[in-house]
């Protein structure tokens, strides 16, 4: 039997005054405004690294590309994405599927969903489901503060 391992991963950013900064998730441009961050700063494509890197006992995005290290200063987040899965490759990991979970009140992320897990779907060579949920209101999401996102990644040893 391979050996499976499960990873949760977890991410949020406010967004930003900044009217040049384009908002992206799962790496796909959206009508909106962007997000604060050093990178790209998409919370969907931050949780699936989170997870893929927790699922692996390799640490967290913090660790493998931190925020004062230059070089990822408006970092593409799916590139960072692809160099995980190719990370985690070399140590005999592949990803078996990817669920995320979006919390935002705007933009609607359904007219989006396909292109998103399409695009996930491609990087990590595996089934990506994407949902997305508002926050009703309650706390910073639901008051329109900002996006976060959660995923959960089955990673088996190959």
């Amino acid at each position: 039997m391979h050996e499976m391992r499960v990873g949760q991963g977890f991410d949020v950013h406010p967004f930003s005054d900044d009217p040049d900064r384009q908002l992206v998730l799962g790496g796909v441009v959206l009508e909106g405004p962007g997000l604060v961050g050093h990178s790209d700063s998409d919370p969907v494509s931050h949780a699936c690294i989170d997870a893929l890197l927790g699922a692996a006992g390799m640490g967290d995005i913090g660790e493998r590309y931190p925020d004062t290290d230059s070089t990822y200063a408006g970092a593409d987040s799916v590139g960072l994405l692809a160099d995980t899965v190719a990370v985690l490759g070399a140590e005999g990991w592949r990803v078996v599927n990817l669920d995320c979970t979006v919390v935002l009140e705007a933009p609607r992320l359904a007219p989006h969903r396909a292109v998103i897990q399409d695009r996930l779907g491609s990087v990590v060579g595996a089934p990506v489901s994407v949902k997305a949920k508002r926050a009703e209101g309650l706390g910073a999401l639901g008051r329109r503060e900002g996006i976060a996102a959660m995923a959960v990644v089955l990673l088996a040893r190959q």
